[in-house]
């Protein structure tokens, strides 16, 4: 057994094995736990990272929230206040016309008293010289002058 090749060339290799085992595996099992340590390094920086984003996330949704009801209230603000605006505005609308209409009517009623007016002071006048001319034409003149003088302030004490 000595003298064969093969076991001399099995002890050679459990020798290189235990030479590399023991030089050799402590280096590569120093790289893999490195390895091992850096995996779950990555690993509990990416569950931080996933937290993190989870929370930002979160605040995200929390601040839409927020501001789709923040919208939602301007928009109930701007209806609102958009409706009291029209109503306003058709108050005002109104009052406008009835003003106007007010005012037409004033104004029919003062361009009716003139008309009465004028129609009045005419017919006066008419009347006086038609009674002035009936006078003259059957009275005498001094007598008629009275006459004419007495009517025309009568009428003119009732005109005004």
């Amino acid at each position: 057994m000595l003298q064969s090749t093969t076991f001399w060339v099995a002890i050679a290799f459990f020798i290189f094995v235990a030479i590399v085992g023991y030089y050799g595996l402590r280096p590569i099992l120093r790289t893999l736990d490195a390895r091992g340590q850096k995996i779950r390094k990555d690993i509990d920086e990416a569950e931080k990272l996933r937290e993190e984003a989870q929370r930002q996330l979160a605040d995200y949704k929390k601040k839409q929230r927020e501001a789709q009801r923040e919208a939602d209230e301007i928009l109930q603000h701007a209806k609102t206040e958009a409706k009291r605006m029209r109503e306003r505005a058709e108050r005002d609308l109104e009052e406008q016309i009835k003003r106007r209409e007010r005012l037409t009517m004033e104004k029919i009623e003062q361009a009716e008293a003139q008309a009465l007016a004028e129609v009045r002071n005419r017919a006066a006048d008419i009347a006086v010289r038609a009674t002035e001319q009936l006078l003259r034409d059957n009275m005498s003149d001094t007598h008629q002058k009275q006459l004419v003088d007495s009517t025309i302030e009568g009428v003119r004490k009732n005109l005004h």
